[in-house]
């Protein structure tokens, strides 16, 4: 996969994807532009090559129609101010109007697309819509990892008709970083899987299994393994069908050598409240009217010794309802734990990195993904889509 500096985009007009799906709150302003900085090092890369940057994006779920809450205008406004520099938004991504933006573009210059998703073609993989976008510019680069696992017309279809395609450093990086946490990692391995469902990541704990030398599992999703084998999980979030597949996956760990690693006692509540009665028990003695929401201090001091010895660790998922701050003492106390680690670390998805953020470890962990479903999609051991895209243009 080329990357942004093998090829010459001196003065040439540059369709870079990114994603600018960014949190915004009831006036629309922005409560966190971590997307939008992500990709600055290519924007300014291609800046000082005197390349037309011209720049596309989705926001939120407009479902194929013009919404004026989902327009890219926010987006466009702080680009503006982290570049210091004008970036005019085009009234659309495609058109006569938006085409005669991008003719007029000067060496320099910055526009922004507006929100690819008002056209329902981008998600189709339309060919011509894919083809109308391509028109615009001489040199296509992705630099969206968090939508790179998607077939959509700004990601795959647009490579078709554009002879020069190639990687942003942001992707290159999700890339690299991934293949140096599970292709060629430093041993040992530790991966951390949380979160609420097996269902969600059973291709990947399957996938990792093989490639691991530890593996924790917890939040939500450690029930459904505990109650395999035969633990009272109560009133918690269970998935009865996969409980063969738990035990199978339990199996095939113990096959492998790979040490597993299960919650040993939880913070149980009478429900789903924040206000809700909570206490300490071990995974022995969950009440039948109650539902675990977090992993126990036993369980905490269990997992940050597991990770003691890792030179690498991957964490994809919570450890628990950590959006309530009676059930966040597990994900946090772990967050520090990984982020005082000496291994390289790599944490992505399941809301993961919000947990990270919120604990103020940023700055401690070696990479945080910038993509939910991509980083889950790698870590099933699957190819991504825009990825292969750009491959196939070597």
């Amino acid at each position: 996969m080329k990357n942004i500096r093998d090829l010459d985009i001196k003065g040439k007009k540059l369709l870079i994807r990114v994603d600018f799906n960014v949190p915004l709150d009831e006036q629309l302003n922005i409560t966190d532009d971590i997307r939008i900085r992500g990709v600055l090092p290519t924007l300014n890369y291609a800046l000082d090559e005197n390349a037309k940057v011209i720049i596309c994006s989705h926001l939120g779920r407009p479902k194929g129609e013009r919404k004026p809450q989902f327009s890219l205008a926010p987006a466009a406004k702080r680009l503006s101010r982290l570049l210091n520099k004008e970036v005019v938004l085009a009234p659309d991504c495609i058109g006569p109007e938006t085409k005669a933006i991008v003719e007029a573009m000067q060496p320099g210059s910055v526009v922004l697309l507006e929100n690819l998703r008002f056209h329902a073609e981008e998600q189709q993989n339309d060919d011509g819509f894919a083809s109308q976008l391509a028109s615009l510019c001489d040199i296509y680069i992705n630099d969206a990892f968090a939508v790179a696992h998607r077939a959509h017309a700004s990601v795959v279809g647009v490579t078709q008709f554009v002879e020069q395609c190639a990687a942003g450093f942001l992707l290159q990086k999700e890339m690299d970083y991934f293949h140096r946490s599970v292709s060629e990692p430093m041993r040992p391995l530790v991966a951390i899987v949380g979160g609420a469902k097996v269902s969600s990541k059973l291709g990947a704990l399957d996938n990792l299994m093989d490639r691991v030398d530890k593996m924790i599992i917890g939040g939500a999703m450690a029930n459904t393994f505990l109650k395999s084998i035969g633990h009272d999980m109560g009133k918690s979030k269970v998935e009865d069908e996969l409980l063969d597949t738990a035990r199978e996956l339990l199996n095939k760990a113990k096959r492998l050598g790979v040490k597993l690693y299960l919650p040993v006692d939880c913070i149980v509540a009478d429900r789903f409240e924040a206000r809700a009665e909570s206490k300490r028990v071990t995974v022995q003695e969950v009440p039948a009217d109650w539902m675990v929401l977090d992993i126990g201090p036993a369980t905490t001091v269990l997992f940050s010794e597991a990770m003691e010895t890792a030179k690498t660790i991957i964490w994809n998922g919570p450890m628990g309802a950590f959006e309530m701050d009676a059930f966040s003492r597990g994900t946090m106390a772990m967050v520090q734990h990984v982020a005082r680690s000496h291994a390289l670390t790599i944490v992505g998805g399941g809301d993961t990195d919000v947990a990270v953020h919120k604990a103020g470890e940023s700055s401690n962990i070696s990479y945080i993904s910038t993509g939910g479903g991509a980083f889950l999609m790698l870590m099933e051991g699957k190819k991504l889509p825009g990825v292969e895209a750009l491959e196939a243009k070597e």
